[in-house]
């Protein structure tokens, strides 16, 4: 008897710690995911999930030819092809924060001009406007990249609903400058907004309240707006991707939107020794007064490694000269 009651003791002891642990584990479960739906109030919802383009086009294989690819999935409106998928982890393998790319739009000459950021989930639209309103490196403006938006203009808010962005700047966004000023600012804040697919077009508010009217020319905002309605603040070739800085080998691929003639561009690498590494014929989803959207990948042959540029432009149909519409530097490897 004293058996058979030592033997039930014996098998019941572990029972207590399993019931315990298990306890333990929901109790940690909850909390992470609490903890994951926290985030800073005012931020885009899934404006860390850039859709992904489809993928850059086969080699042209002697570098004098691409072959693009007609369209992109997830693009939000006439030429607003998107930036790569990122993963929906918000931690690196080492348990830090993962940064995300994005671009933020400044000016090269009086056309708007992307350039890198790093930004930290999930407040990535926030975060890519504040990096905007920061104003560009030393190394962009030795590069000719400028800005109208006002020193000390300041983020409120940015909150996203059904594609659009309200995004709240504090008043000293409209302080100076002519009607060209006033305009370039908004496009700023729109093409940076509008990077992301969350996000088609963007309402402006500051320091909480509505704005209809911008600046002292009383441009009028009766409304949401998007890139179309910048059309002629953007280059007729717009390159989003690589960008101002960046690294590249060998095959590179390219994309964009552009808005020219028969919906024909052109694509030069400058390698380190002022050599032309390639220069390759592209062509648009659409053209000749409708934007539309290239993607392409090509091999070029640089002779040597160091920083060259991409030019994009266009060949004139009256005498075939080509149209400079945007050069960008980069670093070039063989």
């Amino acid at each position: 008897m004293r058996t058979e009651i030592s033997t039930r003791r014996t098998f019941r002891r572990p029972r207590r710690p399993i019931v315990l642990v298990v306890a333990a584990l929901l109790l940690s479960t909850a909390t992470s995911a609490c903890d994951s739906d926290t985030g800073e109030s005012g931020s885009s919802p899934g404006a860390g999930r850039p859709s992904s383009p489809s993928t850059g086009g086969t080699s042209g294989g002697s570098g004098e030819g691409g072959t693009s690819t007609p369209g992109r999935d997830g693009t939000t409106g006439p030429g607003t092809p998107q930036a790569p998928r990122t993963s929906a982890s918000p931690t690196t393998p080492g348990g830090g924060q993962r940064q995300v790319r994005a671009s933020v739009y400044f000016l090269h000459g009086e056309k708007v001009s992307p350039a890198p950021r790093t930004v930290a989930p999930p407040t990535t639209a926030a975060g890519a406007l504040r990096a905007l309103l920061a104003g560009p490196s030393s190394y962009e403006r030795g590069h000719g990249r400028t800005t109208t938006i006002p020193a000390g203009t300041t983020l409120n808010s940015v909150v996203v609903n059904r594609h659009v962005a309200t995004v709240d700047l504090s008043g000293r966004y409209d302080d100076g400058g002519g009607s060209l000023s006033m305009r370039a600012r908004l496009a700023q804040v729109v093409f940076t907004a509008t990077r992301f697919p969350a996000i088609e077009k963007v309402r402006f508010e500051l320091d909480g309240k509505p704005v209809t009217s911008f600046g002292g020319e009383g441009i009028v905002l009766n409304g949401p707006v998007g890139r179309a309605d910048f059309e002629d603040l953007a280059p007729l070739i717009l390159v989003e991707s690589p960008l101002i800085g960046d690294t590249i080998r060998t095959p590179v691929r390219v994309w964009g939107s552009a808005n020219t003639f028969e919906a024909t561009l052109r694509l030069k690498i400058t390698d380190a020794a002022g050599r032309t590494a390639a220069n390759i014929y592209a062509t648009a989803t659409s053209g000749t007064g409708t934007r539309g959207t290239f993607d392409v990948t090509f091999p070029y042959k640089a002779t040597r490694s160091g920083a060259g540029k991409l030019t994009a432009y266009w060949e004139s149909p009256e005498d075939g000269h080509a149209v400079i519409e945007d050069t960008v530097p980069l670093t070039v490897r063989r």
